[in-house]
């Protein structure tokens, strides 16, 4: 009697640890899944409709700011689902920026992003011509990296965000 029920333990056993095994590995598939689903509603609630915007351009450096003149903003475009933000630097000491890290905008066939000459007034009165930059935006509110290069050619990585677009008349 002992020997019977010491076997049928025994299969007990190997049929609980199937069991737990066979549910546990589809269950691992369920949760890959509802991470997919959830990334996926993230994404699609971050999509603005087309439209201009203005939107808080925040950096890692006190060095690499917008103009103060523009109070930390932007102009964000958004057109068939793809963002840009236009944003006026404090001076032309940045002659390019790279939408990704240093060590990449040096290589060849990097496309650089080419500054256009903005002029910013202060709450002054004061003018001052500066350069500006056309940046794509891959998400809203989530860092990215963006290279600069200043007037001594040297490449420097940081991180940016934008964040709080509010939409334009």
């Amino acid at each position: 009697m002992r020997k019977r029920l010491k076997r049928m333990a025994a299969v007990l056993c190997v049929m609980v640890c199937v069991v737990v095994m066979a549910v546990g590995c589809g269950g691992t598939d369920d949760k890959s899944e509802t991470k997919k689903e959830t990334e996926q509603t993230h994404k699609k609630e971050n999509v603005l409709e087309d439209g201009i915007y203005t939107a808080d351009f925040k950096t890692d450096s006190s060095m690499f700011h917008v103009s103060e003149a523009c109070k930390g903003k932007g102009t964000l475009t958004v057109k068939e689902g793809e963002m840009t933000i236009h944003i006026s630097l404090t001076s032309k000491n940045i002659v390019n920026l790279y939408p990704g890290l240093a060590e990449d905008a040096q290589k060849e066939g990097a496309e650089l992003l080419e500054p256009t000459v903005d002029t910013v007034t202060y709450d002054d009165g004061l003018s001052e011509e500066v350069y500006g930059y056309d940046v794509p935006v891959p998400e809203l509110e989530k860092e990215f990296d963006l290279a600069l290069i200043g007037t001594k050619g040297k490449w420097y990585d940081h991180k940016v965000s934008v964040a709080n677009p509010e939409k334009t008349e």
